[in-house]
């Protein structure tokens, strides 16, 4: 899960699950457009929260650029404690992989 800046304001820091890779057709949620073909040296990013998070539903794909580290627990507040698990919801599995 990896931790980027924001492509608004490169102050600020988010965390959001990639969705797909250059190359991959995405049905977006709320976008300007139904489908986005991922541009090359870009991902998909959403946050778990569909329809209530700043991510590419909002600014679209993001450069890999931006990306500055990998979450990989949870510790605040401590009853949340966890390790994330890469985990990506079935309904969000992009409709197209480009052959590699």
């Amino acid at each position: 899960i990896p931790c980027l800046r924001s492509p608004r304001n490169p102050e600020q820091k988010i965390i959001k699950r990639v969705i797909a890779l250059e190359g991959d057709i995405v049905k977006t949620i709320g976008y300007k457009k139904k489908y986005v073909k991922v541009p090359h040296g870009h991902i998909w990013v959403e946050g778990d929260h569909h329809g209530h998070s700043f991510d590419s539903n909002a600014f679209g794909p993001v450069s890999l650029g931006l990306l500055h580290a990998r979450a990989t627990h949870i510790l605040w507040p401590p009853h949340r404690w966890q390790k994330l698990q890469p985990v990506l919801p079935p309904e969000r599995k992009p409709l197209h992989r480009e052959q590699e």
